[in-house]
């Protein structure tokens, strides 16, 4: 390790040399209180920018234990201190002059959601910070003063005023980690007195824009029915009042416009933390809930529909489906399988978004088309034996079929975006009318061992079929540089030239989920799928060795800012979309 005055001589032997004279930094140098990398370095200062990252010991930081020894305070805090850096950070960017990216200073740009992300980590030895540098140039020469001013002023200033607790006020970093931990004890009530989600009073459930998450000025507060409110006693804020809404089947009802959507989709958030003043920090959900789609279009391989299709004309074996253009219902079909098998206890479904044919078929067109020559087995049949013998309970929001009301525990009709408990007046309304049928004989949840083909010869090294080496170097050690990634923001990436469209894994929150999603897949082709693990055993492997080595095992040469842990339902619907 290198001190920061041999950086120093360094950084002044390279002034005005050609740009690619820069990557002789390269290192680890010691700044007093902290340690500086430079782990990669631009190749002209056009170019994506250099990452560095800061290393700060506990007992230089200064942290009192309790705001990282939980797994959700240690969460909170990295992500309180990523904002902060980056608030740092604005004051200084640019500031320091040159041609293209000289001068940047950027982290994480965090949304609403309380991630783990790479760019910040807390661990048993201190504070990891990664970010990135536009090393400054005049043209493609170096300029040595510019960066000298950004490694030995802006960003001294900067680390010490985010991470050192002397530094920062101590009541905002409470706040942080105490919203953090009532959250996390709303989310274990949630299981204690099996609900599947809750809303407090007062929250702010509209967003400012379609593309915009923070929560909209002059909104409706929400306020909970009378019959469903329900008072739960936190650690820290105390006493909270909201609508708890039961496990079970309960359907969201009521005109267009009135905020039937607005709560569902709140709710499909609901499985992550929010930051104060979001106005969604006490919507909490059970955090395997799922949102469900219709995916026309989307590859299927090898999963179990016969539950919901069956006796296809063309004699097709639903036992095993494989596709790769589903149509909307066999895309939903798979979703509900592929997620009983991701564990989640929870179904989010929209009808506005889901296959008609799918979801219900009316009297009507049963008396016209008789069930016989109907393959799909509709999930208003499903959903009740999905509750009772699987656990998996259902929150649809429903609007053009009353088939759901006779399956339905709880209807909450959002009116004039309040909500209003009206399931005993639609129940009576129910002994009026003519039940349709609502479950089918034969349902049983699928074994769940199908694994995913090896791409390549897996790990043992060798060529794929156009002919490029892969699995492990000469020295042993994992390769990846030749599976080479690209990501497209929160909705897709590709991997060795093959796109993974995840645009309707609606409950990804941020573009670095995605973008860790593609550097596990990657390591999973590598280094974990073989042909014989099950789809099961593979995400366990990655969220294992997530949990315990963290994000070293996927990366390359170093762990890169912006890298965003996803759920393990993302993990699994990553594998279960990529056609190679």
């Amino acid at each position: 390790m290198k001190s920061s005055n041999e950086l120093r001589t360094l950084l002044r032997s390279i002034d005005h040399k050609s740009y690619p004279a820069y990557k002789s930094l390269a290192g680890t140098y010691q700044f007093g209180s902290y340690l500086l990398s430079i782990d990669h370095v631009q190749g002209d200062p056009f170019a994506s920018p250099s990452s560095l990252h800061v290393e700060i010991p506990h007992k230089n930081a200064g942290f009192p234990t309790f705001t990282y020894e939980k797994d959700c305070s240690r969460i909170a805090l990295q992500d309180f201190l990523t904002r902060r850096l980056a608030s740092q950070f604005e004051d200084f960017n640019f500031k320091a002059k040159g041609s293209g990216k000289s001068g940047l200073l950027s982290i994480t740009r965090c949304g609403q959601e309380v991630l783990e992300r790479s760019a910040c980590q807390i661990t048993a030895a201190g504070i990891t910070a990664r970010f990135h540098v536009g090393f400054p140039a005049f043209g493609r020469t170096i300029n040595a003063g510019e960066l000298e001013k950004i490694l030995f002023d802006f960003l001294p200033r900067c680390v010490e005023n985010s991470f050192f607790y002397r530094k920062l006020d101590g009541k905002q970093v409470e706040q942080a980690v105490f919203l953090a931990e009532d959250q996390e004890a709303v989310r274990h009530i949630l299981k204690e007195e099996k609900l599947a989600a809750f809303v407090a009073n007062g929250s702010i459930l509209p967003r400012k824009s379609g593309v915009s998450d923070l929560p909209l000025k002059d909104s409706v507060p929400f306020v909970s029915p009378a019959s469903m409110e329900r008072t739960f006693t936190l650690p820290h804020r105390g006493k909270i009042t909201g609508m708890a809404i039961p496990e079970g089947i309960t359907l969201i009802v009521g005109g267009g416009y009135h905020g039937k959507s607005t709560l569902l989709e709140a709710l499909q958030n609901g499985v992550y933390d929010h930051i104060a003043g979001d106005g969604r920090e006490f919507v909490i959900t059970d955090s395997t809930a799922v949102k469900l789609r219709a995916e026309d279009g989307r590859s299927i391989r090898n999963v179990n529909i016969s539950m919901f299709i069956n006796d296809l004309p063309n004699k097709k074996d639903t036992s095993v489906f494989s596709t790769p253009d589903a149509s909307g219902s066999t895309s939903q079909a798979a979703g509900v399988v592929e997620n009983i098998e991701a564990g989640s206890r929870l179904f989010l479904i929209d009808e506005d978004t889901s296959a008609t044919n799918f979801m219900v078929r009316d009297d009507f067109m049963q008396q016209v088309i008789s069930r016989d020559k109907e393959p799909i087995t509709p999930f208003l049949e499903r959903a009740r034996d999905l509750f009772e013998k699987a656990g998996i309970s259902t929150i649809l929001v429903a609007g053009s079929s009353g088939a759901f009301f006779y399956i339905a525990d709880k209807i909450v009709q959002m009116d004039c975006y309040r909500p209003v408990d009206i399931t005993d007046k639609v129940k009576a309304l129910c002994k009026d009318h003519q039940a349709p049928r609502t479950q089918a004989p034969g349902f049983a949840v699928p074994s769940f061992t199908r694994a995913l083909p090896p791409y390549g010869r897996g790990r043992q090294g060798g060529s794929d079929r156009r002919g490029r080496d892969y699995g492990r170097g000469r020295d042993g050690g994992s390769r990846h540089e030749h599976m080479k990634i690209k990501s497209f923001g929160k909705d897709s990436f590709s991997l060795d030239k093959e796109t993974v469209d995840l645009r309707y894994v609606e409950q990804l929150a941020d573009s670095e989920q995605t973008s860790a999603l593609a550097h596990m897949l990657r390591y999973a082709l590598e280094q974990v799928i073989d042909g014989r693990k099950s789809v099961q055993q593979t995400v366990a492997v990655l969220e294992d060795l997530l949990n315990k080595k963290g994000w070293e095992p996927f990366c390359s040469s170093y762990v890169p800012c912006g890298l965003a842990k996803p759920r393990t339902q993302e993990i699994f619907a990553c594998l279960n979309r990529f056609r190679g």
